[in-house]
């Protein structure tokens, strides 16, 4: 019996749909570029299908049907079909790839900071001695291969030649490095053995370059979220403490944190009392004091004091976990920019060889032709690109912003479109209270508000933990009271003493015959403001109002300004919001225009509307509601320590801190590090030419040569390596 179990590179599955609308997903999309066109149409032509999107980055496609014909299983029946009859296709380019990337892993474990820097420290000797004390000349063929020089450049060029033969052998074409074994080989064989050593002299010091860049990419990421520490201490079933392996805690156990410790769990505290520098999850570098019931984080630090720690999350499933997960997947999302200048590089090696030929026939000069294969614009392009890329995701991840991907820097940088959640993102997503209006003589502020918290201490309601946090902040005791009741979608009541409490919306006043007659203008004032109107009757008597908000965070509009400065020529508010509250925000925050009441899928469905009209749309969100649009959205970014986990899987950028002037500052990073990238294609491509047309009449010696075009590879990857030291903070 045949089986008819689909490959998993080519399983598809939906990802979201909506009456007329499906978006699929399938691996095997990424490696079927060149024939999108194609599957475009022919998905096209299926029954009951309106329009197709297709992208082969994000590996999804994008239908809108008539929902009357199909539905979106059939849909999803439709495209499995299309794609399966291209799984060859897919299959074979995946191998290519999967070589590719086993090629470089193989070249980047040989050729470590360490390892490049032996070698340079072997050609820099080598050169020096033969140009303070140079031999005579070779006269026999077989001599040229066996001068100091010669054999030097063998012996460091052969990682270099088992590589480029591999790709030959496995690829079936030629790489980088065919065309680096063959230009030294060459040279060599011509008697240039200080040529072959200058090539490679040049080639390690790029090289070195992009190595030092990578691996502080990595070292600024292990160093921010490590965490630290192989053993714990956790308190057994009998109360006594154990140390034992980080490996072997479960959820559920008891860990104790002290002083100079790393968190090594996600949990709650269930006693002790500390500071705690929460910086390399939240990016808020001031300690928080953490007491019984508050929430600590894996990889936050115990500045003083000593907690114990019931752990909820452990091992991988911890926050830090997910974090370092993230930024590991970011080094396999190249940007398309990064994607050229591979495929750019990879194109014109053929090109190289084939100039090689053609300029020994029209000469035939070995000279000239040699310089052919010594000055490519691979090198500089491939290198200069790359080192850029990862010395900007290292930067983002030194300031605490976590980027998942270099293609999602590219399209940052392209955007000009931003859309804002408001709860959580332009606000601060904790309610506070704003305004206490007293009715009555005999009721101050502190009566008001100790009234008020005796009524809400039961209420899991947001406002009325405002009210409970405000009056324990100041100190003040919460009267003794009893029968506590809330009545859904009107407020809660309380007994103090004899009188009843009332505590809630305007509603629950009038359904409770209580005069609010003298409070009608404070209250409408109020509200204009953007804050919502809490009353607090006594008996059926009101003796105030109280106004809560959740305020605006502080520098944001600074950084919708910033924003405007760099390009964002539409900025948007979207939000489940009530009208007046939205309108109130988005004018003070001199925002473009709103979108009030809106459902989540409708927030997705906005974003999709917005992009319809050709803008490229970043969505900033922090929570659950806000994940659908931070999909569908060309880059999501979730930002704030009350960010959700949806929110943070969902978003291509996490900024972990609370400072909203991130925002503006990776979009400044983005446009720099495009700039860069854009600066190194023009230099590379400007030199090599002149060098090639130099070279090709007589003009450039072979040693000339390697020297131009090697020194111009160090400019470039230098030039990217100034993202290393960019401050985010200042935008230089």
């Amino acid at each position: 019996m045949i089986s008819t179990k689909k490959p998993p590179l080519m399983n598809c599955e939906i990802r979201h749909s909506l009456p007329g609308r499906v978006r699929i997903y399938c691996r095997g999309l990424g490696y079927l570029e060149e024939f999108a066109s194609v599957i475009k149409q022919e998905l096209e032509d299926g029954v009951a299908v309106n329009s197709v999107s297709l992208s082969t980055i994000s590996r999804t496609i994008l239908i809108y049907f008539n929902a009357s014909e199909a539905s979106s299983d059939e849909i999803l029946d439709r495209v499995t079909s299309v794609l399966g009859s291209w799984s060859l296709s897919a299959f074979k380019q995946e191998r290519a790839e999967r070589n590719a990337k086993l090629l470089q892993e193989r070249r980047l474990e040989e050729e470590s900071v360490g390892t490049l820097a032996q070698r340079i420290g072997v050609t820099s000797i080598t050169l020096l001695f033969a140009w303070l004390r140079p031999g005579p000349a070779p006269q026999t063929f077989l001599g040229r291969f066996l001068s100091m020089p010669a054999l030097t450049a063998m012996g460091l060029a052969w990682p270099i030649v088992q590589n480029g033969a591999r790709s030959l052998i496995v690829q079936k074409r030629p790489n980088a490095d065919t065309l680096s074994s063959s230009a030294i080989l060459a040279s060599v064989a011509a008697g240039q053995g200080v040529s072959a050593l200058t090539i490679i002299l040049l080639a390690d010091i790029a090289e070195l370059l992009t190595a030092y860049t990578m691996d502080r990419t990595r070292n600024a990421i292990r160093e921010m979220l490590s965490l630290g520490e192989e053993f714990v201490w956790r308190i057994d079933e009998s109360g006594h403490e154990q140390k034992v392996p980080l490996s072997d805690l479960r959820q559920g156990d008891h860990v104790i944190s002290r002083t100079g410790e790393k968190i090594s769990v996600d949990g709650l505290v269930l006693s002790g009392e500390a500071a705690v520098d929460q910086s390399s999850i939240t990016g808020e570098y001031l300690p928080v004091r953490k007491i019984t019931k508050d929430e600590v984080f894996a990889g936050t630090v115990v500045k003083s004091g000593r907690l114990v720690v019931e752990a909820e999350r452990v091992g991988d499933r911890t926050a830090i976990a997910r974090i370092i997960n993230l930024v590991e997947e970011a080094a396999h999302k190249k940007a398309t920019i990064q994607s050229n200048a591979d495929r750019f590089s990879a194109q014109l090696i053929p090109i190289n060889f084939a100039l090689a030929v053609l300029v020994y026939f029209i000469t035939g000069k070995f000279s000239r032709a040699l310089n052919m294969l010594i000055i490519d614009y691979s090198c500089g392009v491939r290198l200069s690109t790359a080192t850029a890329l990862s010395a900007s995701i290292c930067t983002a991840a030194r300031n605490g912003v976590l980027v998942k991907g270099s293609n999602y820097l590219e399209a940052l940088s392209e955007a000009d479109t931003v859309v804002f959640d408001k709860t959580g993102t332009l606000t601060e997503g904790r309610p506070v209270v704003s305004s206490v209006i007293c009715s009555t003589r005999d009721v101050v502020e502190k009566d008001l508000l100790c009234m008020a918290a005796a009524a809400e201490e039961t209420s899991n309601h947001p406002m009325a933990g405002a009210i409970v946090e405000r009056v324990r902040r100041a100190g003040w005791p919460v009267p003794q009271h009893s029968n506590n009741e809330i009545i859904t979608a009107r407020g809660v009541t309380t007994k103090i003493g004899r009188p009843i409490i009332r505590v809630g919306s305007r509603k629950f006043m009038q359904e409770s015959k209580v005069n609010m007659a003298a409070v009608e203008e404070d209250a409408q004032r109020i509200a204009r403001q953007g804050e919502n109107v809490i009353y607090v009757a006594r008996g059926r008597t009101l003796v105030g109002i109280i106004g809560v908000q959740d305020v605006l965070r502080e520098d944001m509009k600074k950084a919708l300004n910033r924003l405007r400065n760099l390009g964002m020529d539409d900025i948007i508010l979207l939000t489940g919001d009530v009208e007046q509250h939205a309108e109130i925000v988005a004018a003070r925050m001199a925002m473009d225009r709103y979108h009030a009441e809106v459902m989540p899928d409708e927030k997705a469905e906005n974003v999709l509307r917005i992009q319809s009209k050709g803008t490229s749309v970043v969505m900033v969100g922090d929570g659950i509601n806000d994940a659908p649009a931070l999909a569908y959205s060309d880059v999501g970014i979730a930002m704030g320590s009350t960010r959700t986990d949806i929110a943070m899987e969902a978003a291509d950028i996490t900024i972990t801190g609370d400072d909203p002037l991130m925002i503006p500052s990776v979009l400044q990073l983005s446009q720099k590090t495009m700039n860069i990238v854009r600066q190194n294609f023009g230099t590379a491509i400007g030199v090599n030419t002149l060098g090639i047309m130099l070279a090709s009449v007589g003009v450039l010696p072979v040693f000339w040569g390697a020297v131009l075009h090697n020194s111009c590879t160090v400019a470039v990857v230098l030039n990217s390596s100034r993202l290393l030291i960019h401050d985010m903070e200042k935008g230089s």
